[in-house]
């Protein structure tokens, strides 16, 4: 089957923005370039910050939880801007954007899951492989309480990266090894993420 020309360049360009964000892990402000990949994957990103922080906390696994606190701030900062992106934006940021990666009919669906579960909806999609700025940015769009949104986000997003800098610090040099001796093994197991990913959204149609 033939591509058209512009999944071409969208899948161009999302490969693009992967590698772009691994090549940050040997630049010397590798913890800022990580705060703000989170803060903008949040709202705007294509690309998780999880990569960037599994290539850092392999590198120093004794400042996993570190790189781990960096990543949960940036996330909460951006899932914020996406709340506001969402309530005070969303005819000319907000839309724009979800249409641009094809999300608008996901977002739309999104509406009757938070008047069925609300808060409890965050906490699952900050934690999943649900894309986080539709989550974001459909908070603010449909009014959930902010207080609460920014606990539920901090709570979610903190767990999961706090959980993967968790292992790898526990880990350290051993699971590196592991994982350069069986990176096929690995990227399997990214495969079945973002299989899940697309199950989820799948799920939300």
């Amino acid at each position: 089957m033939i591509k058209s020309e512009a999944a071409v360049v969208k899948e161009s360009w999302l490969r693009r923005s992967y590698h772009w964000t691994l090549a940050w892990a040997a630049h010397p402000q590798a913890k800022w370039a990580l705060f703000f990949i989170a803060l903008i994957e949040a709202s705007i990103f294509p690309i998780p910050p999880d990569i960037l922080l599994l290539a850092l906390a392999l590198g120093r696994p004794d400042l996993a939880l570190r790189f781990a606190a960096i990543c949960t701030a940036g996330s909460t900062v951006g899932a914020i801007l996406g709340y506001l992106i969402g309530m005070l934006l969303f005819a000319s940021v907000a839309e724009p954007v979800l249409q641009f990666y094809g999300a608008m009919e996901q977002f739309h669906k999104v509406e009757g899951l938070f008047l069925e579960w609300g808060l409890i909806l965050v906490l699952v999609a900050g934690f999943s492989p649900i894309p986080f700025k539709v989550i974001t940015i459909a908070a603010g769009a449909f009014g959930l309480p902010f207080i609460g949104f920014v606990a539920a986000a901090l709570i979610s997003r903190g767990t999961r990266f706090f959980l993967e800098g968790g292992i790898l610090r526990w880990g350290g040099e051993r699971l590196r090894a592991w994982v350069e001796k069986y990176f096929e093994w690995a990227t399997l197991g990214i495969a079945v993420l973002v299989v899940l990913g697309f199950l989820s959204l799948w799920l939300l149609k």
